[in-house]
């Protein structure tokens, strides 16, 4: 027997644990490492969970027809429509992703840097992650020349790449890869005779309502696969509910009957009360639409204003266009990091805060970057208040800056700041607001 695949705990879920130790133990701490989006639970979607609470059957593995048809629609009015046929239901997109690395097979390339769970999920499906490097400012696409380059490499040395991961928009980074970029993956994917698995969680967070990304099921929609969710856009990371939209296409077909047998061995199916109020959701009525909207804003409001705060520390980062993440580069302050403190790398930095500051972030190590560089990624998604009354004020502040709670933990970053580099605070330098 094969010995167990070594995968880590998940940096995040681990961050989360020794914030909530040091919170138990009675210390201050600011968490800025979870990407959990915390905002309360719509109420109508709340009430619809209750009153399918009976509903206690497998149902069908896929998803209810109601769910796929919610899903397709969802999808049509972003301008990708598809059969509900192609739409597969999971507890999660996390699972949908691995279950589908499963599905297609083979090694997985992945951007560099890329969320935390893409590379161990390779690991955990037999597979190795072949990593390449995204284009400076698009994070979240691999590089398509070096793509080719590394794709080339790996089957030249008996490797067998199958598909590869985008993120679209980015965690860690915030940032949207390219119309043009996009286009240009697409085609290499096809060249190569790769499936594309285009990571779409964070779609309806993209600040600028003209800024809309441009998925690869545009250029390559023979072989593209797409996965979301609630977790992000609503707020609904307990409740656990993904859906996977498959190409109408025979290499489709064939990956959507694939799936269908790793799900129905996995986990059956997926929550029926949490299907029904998830199908509402998708269908997107008003309300729904307006709490995305008020979210969307809020995330945008307070993301922008900390990274505004790094910036004038002397960090540096690409402006932020949507999530709520910001990945600054504390390279420009590696000397005062080794004189103060003898910090040389993001790992070392991440240690520090959590220890000295009780503030918790992660270091660019985990997701990817290659030689422990002094990137970290920030998240601001859990600054909204202890409440849900507080977080209630924050979707509908005028200012949400101007909320003691909010304001009390930006204005805590920048103590830390100043406290880690020595420097005082100043005025963000030209352009890095974003």
């Amino acid at each position: 027997m094969s010995p167990p695949v070594p995968v880590a705990v998940s940096a995040t879920l681990a961050a989360d644990e020794a914030l909530a130790r040091r919170r138990l133990a009675g210390q201050e701490v600011l968490s800025l490492a979870s990407g959990e989006v915390g905002l309360p639970v719509l109420p109508r979607l709340r009430s619809l969970l209750a009153d399918a609470a009976g509903r206690n059957a497998y149902g069908p593995v896929p998803g209810s027809p109601r769910l796929r048809a919610a899903a397709a629609g969802y999808w049509a009015r972003r301008g990708l429509p598809v059969d509900p046929g192609l739409v597969v239901c999971g507890p999660g997109s996390k699972p949908l992703l691995f279950a589908l690395m499963l599905a297609v097979g083979g090694d997985v390339v992945v951007p560099v840097p890329s969320w935390v769970s893409y590379s161990a999920q390779a690991r955990l499906a037999g597979a190795r992650a072949v990593p390449v490097p995204t284009p400076p400012g698009e994070g979240g696409v691999p590089d398509p020349d070096a793509l080719r380059e590394a794709v080339a490499a790996a089957r030249s040395g008996g490797r067998d790449p199958r598909s590869v991961v985008v993120t679209l928009p980015d965690n860690p980074t915030g940032t949207i890869a390219s119309p043009r970029t996009v286009r240009r993956l697409a085609r290499a994917a096809r060249e190569l005779g790769l499936v594309v698995i285009s990571d779409e969680i964070y779609r309806d967070l993209v600040f600028d309502p003209a800024d809309r990304i441009a998925s690869p099921a545009l250029y390559a929609p023979e072989r593209t696969v797409i996965t979301t969710g609630v977790t992000k856009n609503l707020a609904l990371g307990g409740w656990r509910l993904g859906v996977a939209r498959l190409p109408d296409s025979d290499t489709g077909r064939e990956l959507h009957t694939r799936l269908l047998g790793v799900v129905s061995q996995i986990w059956s199916s997926t929550a029926a009360p949490v299907q029904e109020a998830a199908a509402y959701a998708l269908e997107e009525p008003p309300e729904v639409t307006a709490r995305v909207t008020a979210s969307r804003r809020l995330h945008g409001t307070v993301v922008r204003e900390a990274a505004r705060r790094f910036a004038a520390a002397g960090t540096v980062l690409t402006p932020v266009r949507a999530t709520s993440y910001l990945y600054p580069d504390f390279e420009p302050l590696r000397e005062d990091l080794v004189r103060l403190h003898g910090i040389r790398g993001g790992t070392a930095l991440t240690e520090l805060l959590m220890e000295r500051y009780g503030v918790g972030v992660l270091p660019g190590a985990v997701f990817g970057e290659p030689d422990d560089p002094l990137r970290i990624r920030i998240a601001t998604s859990r600054l909204y208040g202890e409440t849900d009354a507080e977080r209630t004020a924050a979707l509908t502040a005028r200012d949400p800056l101007e909320l003691p709670w909010i304001r009390a933990a930006l204005d805590r970053v920048t103590e830390v700041l100043h406290d880690l580099t020595g420097r005082p605070p100043g005025p963000a330098p030209d352009g890095a607001r974003p």
